[in-house]
């Protein structure tokens, strides 16, 4: 009998609650309904255009107050309304964006006073930035009220919920897009584009990673709201796989044409944080409900195996003192390349065909000759607007341009799920002495017949940049 076979009836006999119509792989949030049926594929849809996209932004703290700071660059755009639970951040915002020539209506007060704006009859897309533990419950309500979602990452945090967002979105037809910015980076741009022409030859492997020292940030009370993401640090296992994860997902057209099969898991132990904790707890009696938790391992390593047999490595680590790393890299046949650490040269990243990295030279003429049609479009107005060197514009603009258009988007649900899942499936594997667990299809088996993701933009491309 396989380990994974094994491991199935094991927890089904260990709960003893699934019922006849599910299997279980491991705990009750990880219950996989045996009568599960796509009732709408939302990879490739195409919902009817909006000429002026009317936007409600719920959670006006750092990244909902970027996002605020970018759409008044785009034209056919209406910001309708902010909410956030502190007062003084949603009219912060209102002001800024009459300022700006919108007119929007403020929400706060109260934990729930996002609904009204969902609720309201002129709002077309709904764009979450709150904390993590409202993401899944804000995109339910908005979809049920007949809105598209863009959500910040991750879009879920449990795999019941991502089955939720699925179910929603294929049944109200809206679209549910994770905000996974990194996709819009101009290097992985770059890189999907080369593998797409074959660059690299057959894909073998690829690897993502977020190492991103927030130590300090994670116990300062001003930083996030109520301590929000030190409390989802009590969690074990790979909690941000998004970032490395989305742009290598899009090279190997997961849920398009491949998709994940299993993965395993495994954590250093916590040299930092619950430490950290038990020191303030000692001078600062707000930290004593945080002293002698059990936080997540300074580094996670998490390795994957693809239907078509490639390997996916992702690795996470926000407490350790290390500089910055967002590694990509991807590995084929006849080409490699890799990003971070950066390179000295000022190129965006390596690339080879051989044993040595090419020349500066080379590379920036490579660089045109792959360059993708939405740098040549934007790229430029994308680095003057900023967010996160332009990657986080070049992502607002191209979900607006598919709004605006028609078009499919670049993410859907199914994106969502699959790339949010991974941090439940992780903490399951850690905890599980790394055995292995099988990463759901939320597309019930679409994924061999989607189409890839479009970058050629031959449909759309003409919302207009304001400087």
């Amino acid at each position: 009998m396989k380990k994974r076979e094994f491991l199935k009836i094991a927890g089904l006999s260990t709960l003893g609650m699934a019922g006849a119509n599910a299997k279980v792989i491991s705990e009750p949030d990880i219950m996989i309904p045996a009568d599960k049926k796509q009732l709408f594929n939302m990879s490739g849809f195409a919902a009817p255009k909006i000429d002026v996209v009317r936007i409600g932004y719920i959670g006006m703290g750092n990244r909902g107050g970027g996002a605020i700071k970018r759409i008044v660059h785009l034209g056919s755009v209406q910001v309708k309304g902010v909410a956030d639970i502190v007062p003084e951040k949603a009219n912060s915002a209102k002001k800024f964006l009459t300022e700006a020539g919108h007119n929007p209506d403020a929400y706060s007060g109260s934990p729930d006073a996002w609904k009204k704006l969902c609720e309201r009859d002129d709002i077309d897309l709904i764009y979450i930035c709150t904390p993590w533990n409202l993401h899944t419950p804000i995109a339910l309500y908005a979809m049920e009220h007949g809105k598209h979602v863009a959500t910040e990452i991750p879009a879920a945090t449990t795999v019941e919920d991502c089955w939720k967002l699925v179910e929603a979105s294929e049944r109200t037809k809206k679209h549910c897009m994770m905000l996974e910015n990194c996709c819009y980076d101009f290097f992985e741009l770059l890189t999907l584009n080369m593998a797409r022409q074959r660059f690299f030859g057959e894909i073998v492997h690829v690897e993502g990673a977020y190492i991103h020292d927030i130590f300090e940030s994670l116990f300062q009370k001003d930083k996030r709201y109520d301590l929000w993401r030190l409390k989802e640090n009590q969690r074990n296992g790979n909690l941000y796989p998004m970032h490395g994860l989305g742009p290598i997902a899009q090279i190997l057209d997961i849920n398009r044409g491949d998709k994940m099969d299993y993965l395993v898991s495994m954590s250093s132990n916590d040299y930092m944080l619950q430490a950290k904790a038990n020191e303030l707890a000692v001078k600062d009696p707000d930290f004593k409900k945080y002293a002698g938790k059990s936080y997540r391992g300074n580094m996670n390593t998490t390795t994957i195996k693809t239907n078509k047999g490639k390997t996916i490595m992702l690795q996470h680590d926000v407490s350790s003192p290390r500089p910055y790393s967002r590694l990509h890299l991807i590995s084929g046949t006849k080409g490699a390349a890799q990003k971070y650490p950066l390179p000295e040269d000022g190129t965006q990243g390596r690339i080879s065909q051989g044993h040595e990295w090419i020349k500066p030279d080379e590379f920036k003429a490579l660089e045109q000759q792959y360059q993708p049609e939405i740098v040549k479009r934007v790229g430029e107005l994308a680095k003057k607007v900023g967010g996160h060197g332009g990657m986080d514009f070049l992502m607002d603009w191209r979900l607006i341009d598919c709004l605006r258009n028609g078009l499919p988007l670049d993410q859907d649900v199914y994106d969502a799920a699959s790339w949010s899942v991974i941090s439940p499936l992780t903490e399951w594997s850690v905890a599980n002495r790394s055995n292995s667990i099988d990463v759901p299809d939320f597309t019930n088996g679409s994924w061999k017949k989607n189409k890839p993701v479009d970058i050629a933009l031959k449909e759309g491309g003409n919302t207009e940049v304001k400087s």
